[in-house]
């Protein structure tokens, strides 16, 4: 009778053991899922910053190469894929990116004072960013941002053509 005692004892611990391992392997799980998140979403935001410079540097690029006459800006994105100012094709960006952190080309257009031509993109999401400093020269303005719509991408000119030196391009 001890003895089976003993046993009732000892399958009792064994049991006790397995769930404190099942709940200690739970919370890592957890912990690698939240880590995992993230992860990607600090991948997506390097991703919306490329994208972002890539529409900077489409914006600027539609301006400086912009014939006597014509707008400066372009009117709908499409525009910066295919500048229709040109008979022949004209590419300012490659391809209509999606925004990272939607996952969509839902971008939110920043439009002239007149309402006409597109002047910058950003986020339409309103998520909070991780980076909230030191970002690059072109993307100085995004220091304490309090949401992805806050991280605004437009064409700076160099600061040279700003200035008239060497490098202005047309006006």
């Amino acid at each position: 009778m001890r003895r089976a005692k003993a046993r009732n004892a000892q399958q009792g611990y064994a049991y006790l053991a397995l769930l404190i391992l099942i709940s200690i392997i739970g919370v890592a799980a957890a912990a690698t899922v939240q880590l995992g998140s993230v992860y990607q979403r600090r991948a997506a935001e390097r991703e919306l910053l490329f994208v972002g410079g890539e529409f900077q540097r489409a914006l600027l690029s539609y301006a400086l190469a912009t014939p006597v006459g014509q707008p400066n800006q372009p009117r709908t994105l499409d525009e910066l894929v295919r500048d229709p100012r040109y008979p022949n094709v004209v590419r300012h960006l490659r391809k209509l990116y999606a925004d990272p952190m939607t996952g969509k080309a839902d971008w939110e257009l920043v439009r002239s004072p007149d309402g006409q031509t597109i002047v910058g993109v950003h986020s339409a999401s309103h998520a909070r960013p991780i980076q909230v400093s030191h970002f690059s020269g072109e993307f100085r303005g995004f220091n304490d941002a309090k949401t992805y719509g806050d991280w605004v991408f437009v064409a700076r000119l160099p600061v040279a053509a700003r200035d008239g030196g060497p490098s202005a391009g047309p006006p």
